[in-house]
């Protein structure tokens, strides 16, 4: 799984869960996030504007 802002590999814990987040879009597709870039974009707002 790759990060929707700058296409780095998610990191997985060992029960497959993200190391991140994950944020909807207006039209209600979910985005994955890594931690790096949600530290970056703590808004929702912010980081949908960064999504490539």
């Amino acid at each position: 799984m790759k990060c929707s802002i700058c296409s780095k590999k998610i990191d997985e814990t060992f029960l497959k869960k993200i190391i991140g987040t994950y944020i909807k879009d207006e039209k209600g597709k979910k985005k994955q996030i890594c931690f790096e870039c949600q530290s970056k974009f703590p808004s929702k707002e912010g980081a949908l504007k960064e999504i490539k």
